[in-house]
């Protein structure tokens, strides 16, 4: 196979370097392609890139020949070679997956999905996890090879609103949404104590390396390597017993455990949290699940297709709603954080 040069379209713009070779070449794995950047035989215009690089209708694509380097290359979806590339992926997709997300689909048209991804279900796939989100969108790959996508990420253990894009055009727009903070992304939670200020902003930076084995985040210096800007929005909803607090958060970023950490920064992690609970001889009270107390609630951003906006709202899991009803909390009360500063 010869080195290939692929010119990036108009409806791919804006789209991460590492998600347009899943999608052109779904066989190569993501480790190779990072061998590949790190050695330059994957270039952007003739110049080094990184996994992370954003694209530009236009710009050209180097393609090492990846048969060669032991990863069988993949046609584009849609293509000539596209019929073999549906039947190996068919065969992966397991016959209930469809049915599965169809019962937890909130909202869907011609160009989105909107999930209520249930507590323990991951994303995308890691070590060890076989059973995720990503993997169950095969089930739904159409008759021409469209597959769809992930917009953004919640963790395995948050509950509530996930975002689909059906479409390549619908993926690059909303992509473009998130990134430019014009999708409001509403959670709540349920967290220990009660903050001293009701309603505040947290800002601080977070990066890679807390926990024993650096697994989490951690609050960080500006200036210092692997940090980004995080901030968060909160609001106390209502409290019981100055014990527990039901929390409204809007995050302005969009970085790992951003509000996990955040809500364990300010002294009040969340209530069934295994990672950023650190409240010594805390006793959790009776009735309530040892579970993360945290719902990805309300996502409200423009229609990829210029159809007015998308709102939706997800109902409480299970063991939130059973927490609830134990406190005495109402979920259809106002949400004080919807209209909150934003600057």
């Amino acid at each position: 196979m010869a080195v290939e040069t692929r010119t990036i379209k108009a409806d791919e713009a804006g789209l991460r370097l590492d998600r347009w070779f899943k999608t052109h070449y779904p066989a190569l794995a993501f480790g190779h392609l990072q061998k590949l950047l790190r050695t330059g035989q994957v270039r952007v215009d003739g110049a080094r890139a990184k996994t992370n690089t954003r694209l530009a209708p236009g710009q050209k694509v180097r393609v090492p020949p990846l048969e060669k380097a032991g990863k069988p290359a993949q046609a584009e979806a849609g293509s000539v070679a596209a019929p073999h590339v549906l039947k190996e992926k068919s065969a992966r997709a397991k016959p209930d997956d469809a049915t599965f997300l169809k019962s937890i689909t909130l909202y869907e048209d011609r160009d989105v999905m909107v999930l209520n991804k249930p507590m323990g279900l991951a994303v995308q796939g890691g070590s060890g996890t076989v059973r995720h989100i990503d993997g169950m969108l095969e089930a739904l790959r159409t008759r021409d090879g469209v597959k769809p996508r992930l917009v953004h990420r919640i963790d395995k253990d948050t509950s509530g609103i996930l975002l689909i894009a059906k479409t390549r055009l619908a993926a690059a727009t909303l992509a473009k949404s998130f990134r430019s903070r014009a999708a409001r992304k509403i959670y709540w939670a349920l967290v220990a104590g009660v903050p001293k200020v009701r309603q505040g902003r947290i800002s601080t930076y977070l990066a890679k390396g807390g926990g024993p084995e650096g697994e989490l985040m951690r609050v960080a210096k500006h200036g210092e390597e692997g940090a980004d800007h995080a901030v968060t929005y909160y609001a106390v909803v209502e409290n019981a017993a100055n014990l527990l607090s039901w929390l409204s958060l809007k995050p302005v970023t969009g970085r790992t455990h951003q509000l996990r950490a955040h809500a364990a920064h300010i002294g009040h992690p969340i209530v069934g949290d295994p990672k950023y609970f650190d409240i010594e001889n805390w006793e959790l009270p009776g009735g309530i699940q040892n579970r993360l107390h945290l719902l990805a609630r309300r996502l409200v951003l423009p229609h990829p297709g210029g159809k007015g906006k998308i709102d939706v709202t997800a109902p409480l899991p299970p063991h939130m709603q059973q927490s609830w009803n134990l406190l005495g909390f109402d979920a259809k009360q106002y949400d004080p954080i919807v209209d909150a500063p934003e600057a």
